[in-house]
């Protein structure tokens, strides 16, 4: 009488099935919940997307009593523009830093609060970190820098 061998079955090809099994039941689900949110047979009305008055997207049309008009000439495209009088006056601000090593550092504005780039060629004494300066502004090739730097007195 022969005897049929019993398959040899460990318990990591067990495992493996197992995990085959669901990944497979993952896989399924995800392609009918895919299928169910589809977008495919529903009308435009349903599809349409709005941007309300403040710029949130919505699904209502916006509320037309809310529309503000812009003109095209008030949109500012780039950077800040300055006037010929702002960059011929003279401006008082505090040296905020200033790395000696690579001369040069940036200055805050007192008026605008905004930075500007300096050179140590430009300043007229021994420049350092918190000294109120007064100085002048050139357009340079990134930007706006100062240039004669002096040591204001208000800070003396």
């Amino acid at each position: 009488m022969k005897c049929m061998a019993k398959s040899k079955q460990t318990f990591q090809k067990v495992e493996k099935e197992k995990k085959k099994k669901l990944k497979q039941k993952e896989k399924d689900e995800k392609r009918a919940l895919r299928k169910e949110n589809s977008g495919k047979g529903k009308g435009l009305e349903d599809m349409m997307a709005y941007v309300d008055h403040n710029g949130n997207i919505s699904n209502t049309p916006p509320d037309p009593k809310l529309k503000v008009e812009i003109k095209a000439e008030d949109i500012q495209l780039g950077a800040q523009s300055f006037s010929k009088d702002s960059m011929d006056k003279v401006n008082i601000g505090r040296v905020a830093i200033y790395y000696q090593e690579k001369n040069f550092g940036f200055i805050k504005s007192n008026e605008t609060q905004e930075k500007i780039f300096f050179h140590i060629s430009g300043a007229n004494y021994d420049v350092k970190a918190g000294d109120m300066v007064t100085y002048e502004l050139v357009k340079g090739l990134r930007g706006l820098n100062a240039v004669n730097i002096t040591k204001s007195e208000s800070a003396q």
